[in-house]
C-alpha cells in the first residue's frame, strides 16, 4: 500500500505543478511581484494537502512566535525536497541565493526572476561575489527573508552534521538575526527515493540568534543549538512513528544517543 500511495503521490505532485503553472502563469506575471507570491505559496499548501490525503503524512509547526519582524536569515535543516518549498506560506517575502543555471529553465526560471531571487555562479570569485552580496543586502534591507541551508545540501536524518562556513559569513556581513529550524521530513520523504511514508512530524523554529557575535563563535553556537534540538526531535519523531522504515544514518544516530555517545556538535565544544 505504501508503494502504491508513493507512486500515486509522485504522479499527482508533478501533475499539480503543471496544472497550476498553466492556470496561474498569466495571473502571476500580471500581478506585482509581492502579490504574485500567493501562487507558489498556494502550490505549497496544495502539496501539503496531497501529502496528507494520499500518503497520510502530516506536520505541525512549533515556534512561529520566534520569527522576528523584518529581514532575517531563515536557516532550516535540509533533508528532502519537501523542505525546499514547505515553509513558504509562513514567511512573508522569502528569497534564495541559488545557482544561476536554474534561471535558465524555461518558465520556471521566469518565476524565479519575478521574485528577485539572487543567482550566483558557484565558481565565481571577486567582483561577481561582491555583486551577489550587494543584491542580497538590498533584498534584506527591503525586509525580506533569506532562506539558506547551513549544511548546503540535503543530508539524511541522523547524518553527522556538515555545516558550511558560508552562513557565518552571511551572518557577519548582513548583520541580521538567524532563525534556526530543525525537522525530519527526510524520514517521510527520503532524498533520492520515490517512497513516501505516512505519519506525523514537527517543524521546530528555534529562537533567533541576534547579530553581533564573532562569526566563528556564531557557527559553533548554531551547530550546537541545531544539532541538540535535532537529536531530541529525531528521538521524538521515531517514537511517535514506530512504523517508519529508517535510513541507516538515523538507526546509527539513535543507537549513539541511546548509548550516550557524543555527536559531532558535542565534540566540537
Amino acid at each position: 500500500m505504501i508503494a502504491f500511495r508513493s507512486v500515486l503521490f509522485n504522479a499527482v505532485f508533478y501533475l499539480n505543478l503543471i496544472v497550476q503553472m498553466i492556470i496561474f502563469t498569466p495571473i502571476y506575471f500580471l500581478l506585482p511581484r509581492k502579490k504574485a507570491y500567493f501562487v507558489p505559496k498556494f502550490w505549497a499548501r496544495s502539496n501539503h494537502w496531497l501529502f496528507k490525503v494520499i500518503v497520510g503524512a502530516t506536520f505541525e509547526i512549533e515556534g512561529l512566535e520566534n520569527i522576528p519582524a523584518g529581514g532575517y536569515i531563515f536557516a532550516p535543516k535540509h533533508q528532502s525536497f519537501w523542505d525546499a518549498y514547505a515553509l513558504l506560506p509562513w514567511l512573508s517575502d522569502p528569497f534564495y541565493i541559488l545557482k544561476r543555471e536554474l534561471t535558465w529553465i524555461p518558465l520556471f526560471g521566469w518565476y524565479i526572476k519575478k521574485q528577485r531571487m539572487v543567482p550566483v555562479n558557484r565558481g565565481a570569485r571577486g567582483k561577481v561575489m561582491t555583486a551577489v552580496m550587494e543584491r542580497t543586502k538590498a533584498e534584506m534591507n527591503a525586509g525580506r527573508q533569506l532562506i539558506i541551508y547551513p549544511e548546503g545540501t540535503r543530508r539524511p536524518p541522523g547524518a553527522p552534521p556538515e555545516y558550511k562556513y558560508g552562513i557565518a559569513r552571511l551572518y557577519r556581513d548582513l548583520q541580521v538575526p538567524v532563525v534556526p529550524v530543525v525537522m525530519h521530513p527526510g524520514l517521510f520523504w527520503p532524498r533520492r527515493k520515490f517512497i513516501r511514508q505516512p505519519g506525523h512530524f514537527k517543524v521546530q523554529i528555534l529562537p533567533a540568534i541576534a547579530p553581533g557575535m564573532d562569526p566563528d563563535a556564531f557557527l559553533a553556537h548554531l551547530v550546537d543549538v541545531m544539532e541538540t534540538a535535532s537529536d531530541k526531535l529525531l528521538v521524538e519523531t521515531v517514537e511517535a512513528n514506530p512504523h517508519l522504515i529508517l535510513p541507516p544514518t538515523a538507526v546509527k544516530r539513535l543507537a549513539e544517543l541511546k548509548a550516550g555517545t557524543p555527536g559531532q556538535a558535542e565534540m566540537r565544544a
